[in-house]
């Protein structure tokens, strides 16, 4: 390949990467300057960018209309729940299933890939009968332990690979040290899983933090329901919405999931570097 060519080349990847971080940041950076700008402005045939005049006033009537406190509440109860549970479950299913390959264990991952294609609406009947037999409805532990269902499969797949990446030599390794099944899971794998356990958790608490449909068929009061199905009470019954405190309450929503991901993401980053000056 010439040179004249592969810059042409590099150039064709830097115009893809920057179309594709547009397209992906456009929607966050209208919705907070549509937060921030008073009903005139958003009434406005010539919209702007920035807010001529800024205000935080969607802000207010976003907390004076809808009870976004206790919704936030809610949502953070059932995505911890789901996270934390859904990692404790998967982790000792994904080591099975990785080190010891069986029928059963590809049976299982053959099983966990495709309950992913089943759709929402074929799994809501059975489990508002469960819930209903647990008088589990319309609570959040209910739902939290739908969050957890729903997360499984995708944290045992993720985790599987994640164990699978650890060399089976380490293990034997601290075997030979005369160091036992238990001791050398908790000092030699549970250690170099630890971003996976993280990247996991975090993929479980985004999912559980961002669902709306089972929320909204589960949850029956006010005070019960999530941050997601409190959003749709910002529409009218004719779908016309009260944009200001809409976008207000959305920028909201959003907030937590970037500052969780960014955190996260920060020691994922640190633990791999770590992993990568001790080998």
């Amino acid at each position: 390949m010439s040179a004249r060519t592969s810059r042409s080349a590099r150039a064709g990847q830097y115009v893809a990467l920057l179309g594709y971080l547009v397209f992906l940041v456009f929607p966050f950076l209208w919705l907070i300057s549509t937060a921030f700008k008073p009903a005139r402005e958003l009434g406005s045939l010539h919209p702007t960018w920035i807010p001529e005049h800024p205000t935080l006033d969607n802000f207010r009537a976003a907390f004076d209309e809808q009870p976004l406190l206790q919704a936030a509440i809610n949502s953070l109860i059932v995505a911890l729940c789901a996270a934390v549970v859904a990692v404790l479950v998967a982790t000792p299913m994904a080591y099975v299933t990785a080190r010891h390959r069986s029928r059963l264990s590809t049976a299982t991952t053959g099983w966990v890939v495709v309950s992913q294609a089943f759709p929402f609406v074929l799994l809501i009947i059975p489990l508002f009968l469960v819930l209903k037999n647990l008088h589990l409805i319309n609570t959040l532990w209910g739902l939290a332990m739908v969050y957890v269902v729903w997360a499984l499969p995708f944290a045992l797949w993720m985790l599987t690979g994640y164990v699978r990446a650890v060399p089976a030599e380490l293990e034997e390794a601290a075997a030979v040290d005369g160091a036992g099944r238990l001791r050398t899971l908790v000092s030699v794998t549970a250690p170099l899983l630890a971003p996976g356990i993280v990247a996991t958790a975090l993929f479980a608490f985004i999912t559980a933090w961002n669902e709306f449909f089972f929320a909204l068929v589960l949850l029956k009061t006010p005070e019960k329901q999530t941050l997601p199905v409190v959003l749709t009470h910002f529409l009218g019954a004719e779908g016309a919405a009260d944009l200001g405190p809409l976008a207000a309450a959305a920028f909201l929503v959003t907030l937590p999931s970037l500052v969780v991901f960014a955190l996260i993401q920060r020691r994922i980053t640190g633990s791999m570097l770590a992993g990568a000056v001790k080998s």
